[in-house]
Order: structure tokens, then sequence, then C-alpha cells
């Protein structure tokens, strides 16, 4: 068997419509490849059209504020990714002129980019012959060639990778790396593969020696972090005719960099209201000033890649200005802050919901 020939013919017949594929363009495809790491096609289809949009070149996104780019990229996660675009395209910008760079190396030292996402630019804009090697090429190829090496270990991975140099069409380098892509995430997916309608089933090892489920081998399982958020939904004097509220911008070394949440406690375990009152914390917020609690929220559990957020949000009116380093904004405004999928859930609960649509 021609691997390389059928998994091209395969791919042919059965790859889906998507956007992206219409189209050479770097810019475009490197958008798509940013924004479907972490996210599903089903959702990241939307973010895409709506990103290429407002940015349609990088130039619009070189000259963006990162603000506007993270609010842009709310609800889709890992924000690091905006900001690294952000950051990338005012790279090309001073070292390309505005154009996107031709060559793997360079495409390579581009901020956020790995060898990854390099290839498949490379391979699908320039025709460079960088096969992909991501989680759906690990697992197809680790069950067909009967990989045995961790594919989360150095060796594992440069064996799946010579591999992939190996099978590359030199002619069309594009559609092989998206039709192995392609190939292990609707065929040889990780629960479930579709092993019975497989053109490699013949020839696959795993599923030749009964080792389908049993392949790819990981050698590391990460535990979850467990945190807890306790988020002080802090009003000025609600007798006021204008409403203002208090958002804290969060830092570089925590999840959702740059991205703006309320103040907030965080404890080793869940506690009380009265014992968050009685905390140090509690006073380096509100200092002297009255307090009085509006509201309680039920718990909301927020999973990320490694961590389980479980917060509670304490809507209260203070009597005085609190000062920096929170943001004092009007409850109007709020929506043009980036901020976390857990906070864009609460806010429409909380307030008038028609500031949110």
């Amino acid at each position: 068997m021609n691997f390389t020939k059928v998994i091209l013919f395969w791919y042919s017949e059965n790859k889906r419509d998507l956007p992206w594929r219409r189209v050479s363009d770097p810019y475009l495809v490197w958008v798509s490849e940013i924004i479907l790491q972490q996210t599903r096609i089903g959702q990241g289809t939307d973010y895409y059209y709506r990103f290429i949009e407002r940015f349609p070149d990088i130039g619009s996104l070189a000259a963006a504020g990162e603000q506007e780019v993270l609010k842009l990229w709310q609800g889709l996660g890992y924000y690091s990714r905006a900001r690294n675009m952000h950051t990338a395209a005012r790279q090309m910008m001073t070292l390309f002129n505005g154009k996107f760079p031709d060559q793997y190396d360079q495409i390579l030292h581009l901020k956020g980019v790995g060898e990854y996402t390099a290839a498949a630019i490379a391979s699908i804009s320039f025709n460079l012959p960088y096969p992909v090697v991501d989680g759906n090429v690990m697992r197809f190829f680790s069950r067909f060639f009967g990989v045995m090496e961790p594919v989360d270990t150095t060796k594992g991975k440069n064996k799946i990778s010579q591999k992939a140099f190996e099978l590359i069409d030199k002619d069309q380098p594009g559609n092989f790396n998206q039709a192995i892509m392609e190939f292990g995430a609707l065929i040889c997916k990780p629960a479930n593969p579709i092993c019975t309608e497989c053109v490699f089933n013949k020839t696959c090892y795993a599923f030749q020696h009964g080792m389908v489920s049993e392949l790819p081998v990981k050698s590391k399982v990460q535990s979850q972090r467990t945190r807890y958020f306790n988020y002080l939904v802090i009003l000025n004097d609600d007798r006021k005719s204008d409403k203002f509220i208090y958002l804290n911008k969060r830092g570089e070394k925590d999840i959702w960099h740059n991205l703006y949440d309320f103040p907030m406690i965080e404890t080793a375990t869940a506690v009380s209201l009265k014992k968050l009152r009685q905390s140090e914390d509690w006073g380096r917020v509100f200092g002297s000033y009255d307090v009085t609690i509006v509201n309680t929220s039920h718990e909301y559990r927020h999973i990320l890649t490694h961590q389980l957020i479980i917060a509670r949000f304490y809507k209260v009116i203070v009597s005085g200005d609190l000062k920096f380093p929170f943001i004092k904004t009007r409850l109007e405004d709020i929506t043009d802050y980036p901020v976390p999928r857990l906070i864009a859930n609460y806010l429409p609960k909380a307030f008038d919901f028609s500031l949110f649509t």
C-alpha cells in the first residue's frame, strides 16, 4: 500500500468544506490555525469570521490595541494566543514590512508560533515540505505504525516526526498535512475510532493487534488543581444616579493575563461569608469603609486545562471610593472590557441583561 496516495485520495473524497481551506493566504491560514488550537471547529469558525472581518490583514491587527483584540477573543479561552498573535503582527510590520514571512525558520520565530503551526503555514501557503505533528497526527501514526514510545516524550515525538518527513508528498505538502490531521479528527478519533470504515485497517498495527485503545502511549498524567475564588462585585451607593462598579486587571503571573475580573479573595478552601469578612484580605480591599452585602451568588465551577475554579460572587455596596489597583468604571461600560468566560457567564445573571446582549 502506498500510504501517501491512499491518504490524499481519502482526503479528496472526505474533507470537510471549511473556510480556511478555500484560501492559501498565510495570514488567514495563521489565524485559523491559532484559533483552532484547543478549540472545536464548530466554535472556532464563528470566531474566525469575526476576527478576519475586524482584522482582515496584518496591518489592521498590528494597529489595534490589546484590549480590543482580547475583547474580540472573549469566550474562546487560552488568551495568550490572542496576545501572541497581536505581538507577532507587530513583529511582521517591523521585520517584514507588513508581509507574512515565506520561510519556515522565519515563521517559526514569530511570537506564539511553534513547529506545528509553522509547518502548517509553510506547507499550505508556500508549498514547503514540512510535516505537521499535532495530537491527531500522533494518535493516528502511533496506532498505524505501532509506536510504543510515549508521544509526550522527545523520543516518541521524534519517531512520529521522522515517519511524517518520510511520507509527506513533496508536490502537495499542504494537502498531505491537512489529510492526516483530518483523518485523525474524523476516523482515528481518541474515543470510538471508526476502525471498521478505516481505509488502513488491514495494515494498521493497532487494529491488527487489538491495541487501538492502548495507543498512543502517554507517560505523564497531570493532576488538576482546585482554587477557590471569592469575587467582590463592588458597587457605589445605589441611591446615586450614576452606577459605578470596580474591576481588577489581572497580571502576568497567573491565568487570564491582562483580562478584567472583579476584586477577589482567593482562599485555600471554601469559606463562609462570615470568615471572609474577618480576613485580612477583606480589610485590605475595603479599608474602613462600610460594606453592605446585597446578594450572594450560587457556586460557579469553571474548568481550565489543569485547574478547577470554584467561584462565588458577593455583590456589595461600599460607602466610599476604593483606591488603586482597582478600576472604577460606569456599570454600563463594563462590556467594553475583555473578561474571562467565568465573569461573562455571571454578568447577565447579576445585572440588566440588556447590557450584555
